[in-house]
This record gives C-alpha cells, sequence and structure tokens, in this order.
C-alpha cells in the first residue's frame, strides 16, 4: 500500500501549519460514539475570522495494540493475500 497523493498533501500542510503555530490540540465528540477524543486541528485564519480544520485523531489507547507498522513481512502478507 503507498500513502494516499490527499494525505501527502495535508501532511506537508500540516508540517507549515506547525511551523507558523497555526495548529492547536481540540477535544472532539466522536459522531458515532459519542465519546470525546483530541483531534489535532490547523487554524485557518481568513479576514480576521478563525475556522479550525480537524486534520488528525489522537490514540485513546496504545497505538502499539491497535496498528501494525509497516514491514516487507506485512507488506508481503498483503500482497499474497490480494494475490489469492
Amino acid at each position: 500500500m503507498s500513502l494516499a497523493q490527499g494525505h501527502i498533501a495535508n501532511f506537508k500542510t500540516l508540517s507549515k501549519a506547525f511551523d507558523n503555530d497555526d495548529v492547536a490540540l481540540m477535544e472532539c465528540t466522536d459522531v458515532n460514539t459519542g465519546e470525546a477524543v483530541a483531534v489535532i486541528c490547523m487554524v485557518n485564519r481568513v479576514e480576521g475570522d478563525i475556522a479550525f480544520v480537524p486534520i488528525a485523531r489522537m490514540f485513546n489507547g496504545n497505538p502499539y495494540e491497535e496498528l501494525v507498522p509497516p514491514t516487507d513481512e506485512v507488506d508481503s502478507n498483503v500482497q499474497k493475500q490480494t494475490q489469492v
């Protein structure tokens, strides 16, 4: 799996936002569960107005228990499963 171009563009924009102090950590509500979640937002300032653009969600639990990092072995298994 390769990263989507939109994700790469958003990451570059987020990096610039950090450089400009245009980033906020906010508590939002998950629409599906009603649970409070921490969200990284970019701050968009236009003509004196401020809009917060959610870009990433923080993990509430241990991310190592929720994700498998990319490895050659994982990539090979994914390729094998998609070829079957």
